[in-house]
């Protein structure tokens, strides 16, 4: 059994691997003045950059969690999420409302997935 882990610090890793499975912590958007659409594509982006480091990509995603400040912003995250997903290749997924430490923060976005 060997577990890797990405960009450790002293709370968190940015991922972990575990024989064939990626762990990646809640990406969340850098620039939080952004609108939702702005968040979102910001927080796929990295989950796309942190997945390619783990030698996998968002093909192979096995579950998701998405956590929105305003569950009111569910259809405009949407929107980003289906033009992100590849079809045919769409995880498990639940998204809920959640209060964040950051009151400008709209998004965090955590999965998991093969490689």
């Amino acid at each position: 059994m060997t577990i890797t882990r990405i960009d450790p610090g002293p709370r968190l890793a940015e991922a972990v691997i575990h024989d064939d499975r990626v762990y990646l912590s809640g990406m969340i958007p850098e620039d939080t003045s952004l609108d939702i659409t702005g968040q979102v594509k910001q927080a796929l982006a990295e989950i796309d950059a942190l997945l390619k480091r783990a030698d996998t990509d968002k093909t192979k995603i096995l579950s998701a969690v998405i956590w929105l400040k305003d569950i009111g912003d569910f259809a405009a995250m949407n929107a980003v999420w289906d033009a992100w997903v590849v079809p045919g290749q769409t995880p498990a997924r639940a998204t809920v409302q959640a209060r964040f430490n950051d009151p400008d923060m709209k998004v965090e976005i955590m999965v998991v997935a093969a490689r």
